[in-house]
């Protein structure tokens, strides 16, 4: 064999095994979201992460429960829609292999009503809807508590139910709902405890709407998740540092104007 058959067959092996390190390189990271805020947040992510030659799909979502199925299926290669006590109960109930890699931002939960216009102007026997998730249910209800409006055993924590309820002086009724159906169903309601995310969708505005919105020291921070195995990967960390990034950090203050704060 030639001199010139041996190069151009090393130089073949070599052009081949470089396309497929830039084929392994062009991998399109599949990101899950509930839609609203957190599609909006991780959309300027995208364009951050394009300069740096990193490609990114967003997945929405109009529930909480498969995003975190998706994930930890393979079918998403990260998620951003949850806080960490979610997580925390998904992984418990449902054994996902799931971690988290940093925070990204806090929706604060609000309660809402078209019937009355103070938190003093519930009366006895109003229904308060709530969500039916055990994190987000135990969210509403302290909130509540805040409020004044009802006492919830401490020993229930943040995963406190209806049943957990100690006082309840105005004798109010809870019904408990899918998250993203409480917007809709606040007609129906005296009030209801609905998620910004949730909120903002439906044209509602925390600092405006609200009659109480949680504040910046919200335990409820969200979280940017991947499965365990791929915590460390270099991927994960440019997504991070991208969302960690001061331009995100103004896209999020610009855009939401208070009613969504950065949580990093």
């Amino acid at each position: 064999m030639s001199l010139s058959r041996i190069f151009s067959g090393v130089a073949a092996a070599v052009l081949g095994l470089g396309l497929a390190a830039t084929a392994a390189e062009a991998k399109v990271y599949k990101v899950g979201v509930t839609q609203g805020p957190h599609e909006q947040v991780v959309e300027f992510v995208k364009s951050e992460l394009a300069k740096k030659g990193i490609e990114i799909e967003v997945v929405g979502f109009s529930d909480y429960v498969l995003p975190n199925q998706a994930l930890n299926d393979g079918d998403l290669d990260i998620n951003s829609f949850q806080h960490q006590p979610y997580l925390d109960n998904q992984i418990k109930d449902r054994g996902y292999k799931l971690t988290s890699v940093g925070k990204s931002i806090v929706l604060p939960m609000g309660i809402y009503s078209n019937k009355v216009k103070s938190l003093n102007d519930f009366k006895a026997g109003d229904t308060i809807g709530v969500p039916n998730d055990p994190t987000n249910g135990g969210r509403g209800l302290l909130l509540l508590q805040t409020a004044g409006l009802i006492t919830v055993d401490p020993k229930a924590g943040l995963r406190a139910g209806v049943p957990d309820i100690t006082a309840n002086p105005k004798g109010l009724k809870f019904v408990e709902l899918d998250a993203a159906q409480l917007p809709r169903a606040i007609p129906d309601l005296a009030g209801a405890a609905v998620n910004t995310n949730y909120a903002i969708q439906a044209g509602l505005v925390p600092t405006k709407d609200a009659l109480i919105v949680e504040d910046a020291n919200s335990p409820y921070a969200n979280v940017i998740a991947v499965q365990d195995k791929n915590k460390d990967a270099e991927w994960v960390k440019a997504f991070v540092a991208a969302y960690h990034s001061d331009a995100t950090r103004k896209f999020i203050v610009d855009t939401f104007k208070g009613s969504i704060v950065p949580a990093f």
